[in-house]
C-alpha cells in the first residue's frame, strides 16, 4: 500500500532481520534485529528512509542546498550531508549546541562529506526550539540572498513527509516477519523526534499488520509524549486521509528508561552496548539504540516483556556517536584495563 508520494529510491532494501541467539538465551526471549543501520550512504541509519522522500521534494523545488537542524552530533545531519553529497547539493547543519572541543564523531563525518556545521551556544533564557529555528532561518535567508534555493528539513526529518519512510518500513517488516514465521512479534524502536515510531505506527495500522509496536523513549519531552504523539498522528491522518483513528492510549511508549536527559552518558546503557557487542558483535550507539536495547533488557526484568516473547528491535544506526567526546571519555575510562602497553 502506498500513500501516493514520490521518492528517490537510493537504498538497498529490504534491510535484513537477524536472529540474535546469544542475547535471546540470556534474556529468555526470542530477539530479532531489523538492521536499518545497514541502509548504505554515509554509514547508514534510519533517517535515510525519510530522506528518500525529502530528496525528491527538494529536487522538485530546484534546491541547491539542504538545510537541517539537530544536536551537534546529529545522525540526521550526517545522513542529510551524505544525501547532499551523493546528489550534487550543498548542505548546512545548524545545532543549538556548544562546540564539543574537537572535530570528531558525526561532526567529523559531516565535514569529510563537505557539509557546513553551524554551532550556536544555547541561551538558557530561551527555548532550544526557538533558538535553533531562528538560527536556521537566518542561514536560509543568507544563502537565498546569494541566489541559492534552500530546502529546509526539520529535526530528525520528523514531519508529515518524513513519516513515510517508516510507513514503508512497516510494510517491509510485516512481509519479512511472515516469511520468518514471527508475525506475532512486537516491534520495539527508540523514540526521539518520533518520526520513525509514528511511521511504523501508521504503516502497521493501515495494513492491519499482526505486528504490535512499542517505543522506548530516549529523551524527556516538555509535554506528555502521548499528547505529542496524538497531535503528530492527527497531522499525518489529515495529510494522507487515513481511514483509522488513534487515541493517546494507543501509543505504547515506555518512559521509564530515559535516565534524565538526551544523549547523556549512562552506565547502564554502556553495559548494554558492551553486552550486545560481546555476545552478537553488533555495535549500538549511546544515544538511541543503546538506550533502546537497555530498555528491552529492563523491560524483561520488569516483566513488561514476557519470557518466550518474540521481539524485533529496530537498529536505527548512530554508531558514530560512540566517538562523541563525552561518551568516549567514559568508554575509555571503563575499557582501559584491557589495553596492554608493552
Amino acid at each position: 500500500m502506498s500513500l501516493g508520494c514520490k521518492k528517490v529510491p537510493f537504498l538497498n532494501l529490504p534491510t535484513p532481520i537477524e536472529y540474535l541467539p546469544n542475547i535471546s538465551r540470556e534474556l529468555g526471549i526470542n530477539l530479532y534485529m531489523k538492521r536499518d543501520d545497514l541502509t548504505g550512504l554515509g554509514m547508514g541509519g534510519n533517517k535515510l528512509r525519510k530522506l528518500e522522500y525529502f530528496l525528491y521534494d527538494a529536487q522538485q523545488h530546484g534546491a541547491d542546498r539542504l538545510l537541517t537542524v539537530g544536536g551537534a552530533q546529529t545522525n540526521h545531519g550526517r545522513l542529510t550531508a551524505a544525501v547532499a553529497a551523493k546528489y550534487g547539493m550543498k548542505c548546512s547543519i545548524v545545532a543549538a549546541d556548544d562546540y564539543p572541543g574537537e572535530v570528531s564523531a558525526n561532526i567529523l563525518l559531516d565535514r569529510i562529506m563537505g557539509a557546513e556545521v553551524i554551532l550556536k551556544g544555547k541561551d538558557p533564557n530561551r527555548s532550544e526550539d526557538e533558538q535553533i529555528h531562528e538560527t536556521a532561518m537566518a542561514v536560509k535567508e543568507r544563502y537565498e540572498s546569494q541566489g541559492e534555493t534552500v530546502y529546509y528539513i526539520p529535526m530528525g526529518g520528523s514531519n508529515e513527509l518524513g513519516v513515510l519512510g517508516y510507513y514503508d518500513c512497516a510494510q517491509e517488516l510485516t512481509i519479512q516477519a511472515a516469511e520468518l514465521g514471527i508475525s506475532d512479534s512486537r516491534v520495539i524502536t527508540a523514540v526521539g523526534s518520533m518520526g520513525t515510531y509514528m511511521g511504523l505506527f501508521c504503516g502497521l495500522k493501515d495494513i492491519e499488520s499482526p505486528l504490535s509496536l512499542s517505543g522506548v523513549l530516549i529523551m524527556p519531552y516538555e509535554e506528555s509524549v502521548r499528547a505529542y504523539a496524538k497531535t503528530y498522528f492527527d497531522k499525518v491522518k489529515k495529510q494522507y486521509a487515513l481511514e483509522f483513528d488513534a487515541d493517546k492510549s494507543d501509543f505504547h511508549i515506555d518512559e521509564d528508561y530515559v535516565y534524565g536527559d538526551y544523549n547523556n552518558p549512562v552506565m547502564e546503557v554502556r553495559q548494554a552496548i558492551y553486552n550486545m557487542a560481546r555476545k552478537e558483535a553488533i555495535l549500538l550507539d549511546p544515544c538511541y539504540t543503546g538506550k533502546a536495547f537497555n530498555g528491552i533488557c529492563q523491560m524483561v526484568r520488569d516483566r513488561k516483556i514476557q519470557q518466550g516473547e518474540t521481539i524485533i528491535m529496530v537498529h536505527t544506526g548512530g554508531q558514530p556517536g560512540l566517538n562523541t567526546p563525552h561518551h568516549r571519555e567514559e568508554f575509555e575510562r571503563e575499557l582501559m584495563d584491557g589495553i596492554k602497553i608493552l
